[in-house]
């Protein structure tokens, strides 16, 4: 199975035929730039394209009144002041002789996207079509839009295919009132959508586009607005979203279907919405949105008036639908002061209708939860004996490497006999090894932990690794004995370091104690140790390339900002808050170059956490993954691990449970530490350093804008003209 296109190129006949400022941007442009994106990027023929046809008054009646559907029919026999006329009849609507032919093909582009999906004909898809609908009513046409596409899709699946649990995700920056209205009581449908809203006065200035706004009836609760209140909103706000709102809420929903409401004018550059959120963000919401429904995603184009943005957005969400790594992710992961009050008014008003939400309480610290010693944790930019300076540490910190589209997915190198035998489909078996004096070169500090036997598997390891570095493979799985498994990864910690000069994200299970000592160089390069405990600026520094992350015991425990330890959540809530509230923050926060994914003895993971864990790690770091097994567990989870790696849907936790009082506790602990350093943890900002921290992201954005193709234009042909708002600055002279 694969990724559907769906398109007519009769969706571009509609345009404006007099002048309204207010309707030029929705011109057929819009469509001929995504697609020609597509193809310019050879993802159209990656695709299984589709041809739209035209849905039926039968179909169209699932959402729509008969008179409003025989009204614009209509349409196609009005002279040009005729339609002027009935144009303003609605807001912000143009009619013209072709909108019936064209507002039809747009929703049965729809329907044949999910028909493709539901029928196993392709695993997940894109239609790209115009007009948009999530605006328009069961009786009206509103905000350019005619029918509306995404809720007749959503009709038609549970119509046709008996589905009870639809979630459709609304990024456009115009609140979809359209779709709350058609299900504003249905529990089988959750809607979210974030959109400007500056308090009520930005477009549609409707009160019910706020937060406490949640569905009536039985609705109650499957409505969820986020509203943004100011504009400048980017990437961090994005993912803050997402982590802290819709996720743990569509993980309790559990769908059986996800239709996106795909509006790029909530990216970079976009005139009407204003925000910062650059292309390669909709890479990642992607991304994280495929471990619902079983991967079943269908996209649907709303909004997006700015052409080169349009396009870029458009296919950083098909590049990852097709299982393509995410890009790296630039700019600060600082959410801002509003987003991050907004989010918080979402989560008060939700709370009472979702266990996901209660479960995250202010912690109550006891002797279980504690940093060592009773010591307070260094903050960003602190040292016990020397003072470091933000913009004097290295850019490594800053620089996130680029991640080609390496040639082979998933290799493995496992010394289990018959842990290959159960392996799925596309699997490389490396055959490969480092050299073994040179394998013994950078083991000689851990001789103690290494019998002849392990040099072997530690060499092959090595191998994965530096495929994984050099961009040769995506990700891997290896072996390594028990005994040996704290020694190998601090192998490959070094060698990390000492080759690339990586970002290591390193997420430890089980009885594995992170090494205390870490060289600074290769084999052959001296025997000088950088203790961890040492206090120069360059142990520090070090220090600060290194998450380290040990899931273990009972407790949770914070030795520094980058060194933490938390217990392993029974309950499906615990594990999911744990994931989503603490281990993607870090991630996302950190942006590592890769991860080290190790699970040593009495690890406790279950195959479906396993592969939940794994496929959630992929995103931060565009499945730059090495995850190293112990060997007793590697017959139970090789599949399930390669499966994950390679992209596959996770399967399912379980019946959704709230996390016990033990796991609440761990939890929040570990984020009121780790907060003053790891802002996507935080769900409101302290105010120290605020000021600094909105300066910074403004001037990455006009930075931004500046160097890229989206400096400020409308998307009309000939007519590039600055438009106002923050990171919108004409280019410099």
């Amino acid at each position: 199975m694969g990724t559907a296109l769906v398109y007519h190129e009769d969706m571009t006949a509609t345009r404006l035929l007099w002048d309204d400022p207010e309707c030029e941007i929705e011109c057929p442009e819009r469509l001929t730039a995504a697609l020609d994106g597509l193809r310019q990027c050879g993802l159209e023929e990656r695709c299984l394209c589709l041809t739209a046809c035209e849905a039926s008054e039968e179909e169209l009646g699932l959402v729509h009144s008969p008179e409003y559907i025989a009204l614009v029919q209509k349409t196609q026999t009005l002279d040009k002041e005729e339609l002027h006329a009935l144009s303003k009849q609605y807001d912000a609507v143009y009619f013209h002789p072709d909108t019936f032919h064209c507002a039809r093909l747009a929703a049965g582009a729809a329907l044949k996207l999910v028909d493709a999906v539901l029928t196993g004909a392709v695993h997940n898809g894109v239609a790209l079509v115009r007009p948009p609908g999530h605006h328009s009513q069961r009786a009206a046409a509103n905000g350019f839009c005619v029918f509306n596409n995404v809720a007749i899709a959503a009709k038609h699946a549970k119509q046709k295919y008996g589905l009870q649990r639809i979630l459709i995700v609304d990024w456009d920056v115009h609140h979809g009132q359209g779709i709350q209205y058609i299900f504003n009581d249905d529990p089988s449908v959750l809607y979210f959508s974030w959109h400007r809203y500056e308090h009520g006065r930005f477009w549609p200035f409707l009160p019910e586009s706020d937060a406490d706004a949640v569905g009536q009836g039985q609705g109650q609760g499957f409505t969820v607005n986020l509203p943004w209140n100011q504009i400048g909103m980017g990437n961090a706000d994005y993912l803050a979203a997402f982590l802290h709102v819709l996720l743990p809420l569509a993980f309790e929903f559990d769908p059986e279907l996800v239709l996106v409401s795909a509006g790029f004018d909530s990216a970079i550059g976009d005139p009407e919405g204003q925000m910062q959120a650059t292309p390669e963000c909709f890479a990642h919401l992607t991304q994280l949105l495929q471990v619902l429904a079983g991967g079943r995603i269908c996209a649907v184009l709303e909004g997006g008036y700015h052409l080169e943005s349009l396009s870029q957005s458009v296919c950083m969400m098909v590049q990852t639908l097709l299982g393509d790594p995410t890009p790296p992710l630039l700019g600060l992961m600082v959410p801002c002061q509003s987003a991050l009050e907004s989010i918080q008014s979402v989560r008060t008003a939700q709370t009472p209708h979702w266990i996901s939400l209660r479960q995250n309480v202010a912690p109550v610290l006891s002797s279980s939860t504690h940093s060592p010693e009773g010591r307070s944790l260094p903050l960003l930019g602190e040292s016990r004996t020397c003072a470091i300076a933000e913009d004097s540490l290295s850019p490594l910190l800053d620089r996130p490497c680029l991640r080609p589209n390496p040639p082979v997915c998933t290799a493995v190198a496992l010394t289990v006999p018959g842990a290959a035998l159960a392996l799925p489909p596309g699997v490389l078996h490396q055959e490969g090894s480092v050299l073994r004096e040179e394998t013994k070169a950078w083991a000689r500090l851990h001789k103690s932990r290494f019998q002849d036997e392990d040099f072997a598997a530690l060499g092959k390891s090595l191998c994965l690794l530096d495929g994984i570095l050099d961009g040769q493979v995506r990700n891997a799985i290896a072996t390594t004995t028990a005994l040996a498994t704290v020694a190998t990864l601090d192998v490959l910690i070094q060698r990390c370091l000492a080759y690339k000069g990586q970002r290591v994200l390193c997420v430890a299970l089980g009885q594995l104690d992170r090494p205390l000592d870490l060289a600074d160089d290769g084999p052959g390069k001296g025997e000088q140790r950088l203790m961890y405990m040492c206090t120069c600026p360059w142990c520090f520094l070090l220090r600060r390339r290194i998450l380290w992350l040990n899931i273990r015991g009972k407790e949770a425990a914070t030795w520094s900002m980058f060194h933490f330890s938390a217990p392993l959540p029974q309950t499906t809530g615990g594990f999911l808050s744990f994931i989503l509230g603490l281990l993607l923050p870090l991630a996302y926060g950190f942006q590592p170059d890769v991860v080290l994914m190790a699970l040593g003895p009495a690890h406790g993971l279950q195959n479906a956490q396993a592969a939940l864990l794994a496929t959630m790690l992929r995103s931060p770091v565009g499945s730059r993954i090495l995850a190293v097994v112990e060997e007793e567990s590697i017959l139970q989870l090789a599949r399930t691990l390669a499966q994950a790696l390679l992209g596959e849907t996770p399967p399912s936790l379980g019946p959704f449970s709230m996390a016990s009082p033990e796991e609440i506790q761990a939890l929040m602990f570990l984020k009121a530490q780790l907060e003053p350093r790891w802002k996507l943890l935080q769900l409101l900002h302290h105010n120290r350093d605020h000021q600094s921290l909105e300066i910074n992201r403004s001037r990455w954005a006009d930075s931004y804008l500046r160097k890229s193709a989206l400096g400020p234009q409308r998307t009309v042909a000939g007519d590039l003209r600055p438009v106002g708002g923050p990171g919108f600055l004409p280019p410099e002279q």
